[in-house]
């Protein structure tokens, strides 16, 4: 089975890239302002959501969260995957440009195989056929007793 995708589609692929990119970033950037939290002070915590950096990370990330649950509506894991594989692509430039993190070759190495890997793993055919839905039908637990 072939992929062929709505425009509207390939918004939400890219919706998952960006917003997580983003979102993880910002929230990295913000997080590094506040300084180290644990757990046993939690207005500290709290403190973290009047940080402007970290709020918008988090309303990214509920887009990501929004954005991917709607593409796994329509698609394969390993379909939707390459969009988060590319997006830790951008997450590793933002994150070498933006926020200045010395990224070793290791890590670079990394970041292209995985990259590379899922890409390879997205090519493949599918394997979900998305005809009809499944039908759950109720079972009555004193059946049978």
């Amino acid at each position: 089975m072939k992929h062929r995708l709505a425009p509207q589609q390939y918004l939400i692929l890219l919706t998952v890239m960006v917003t997580a990119s983003f979102g993880d970033a910002l929230l990295s950037h913000g997080m590094s302002q506040m300084g180290p939290v644990d757990l046993h002070h939690p207005a500290i915590l709290l403190s973290a959501l009047a940080n402007l950096n970290i709020v918008v990370g988090i309303v990214l990330l509920i887009g990501f969260f929004a954005s991917y649950m709607t593409a796994l509506s329509w698609a394969d894991l390993t379909f939707v995957m390459p969009a988060t594989a590319f997006g830790n692509v951008m997450v590793a430039l933002i994150g070498r440009f933006w926020l200045h993190e010395h990224l070793s070759f290791s890590r670079w190495l990394g970041i292209l195989l995985l990259t590379c890997a899922v890409g390879f793993v997205a090519n493949g055919p599918a394997r979900t056929e998305r005809g009809e839905t499944l039908e759950l039908t109720r079972v009555d637990p004193g059946v049978g007793l």
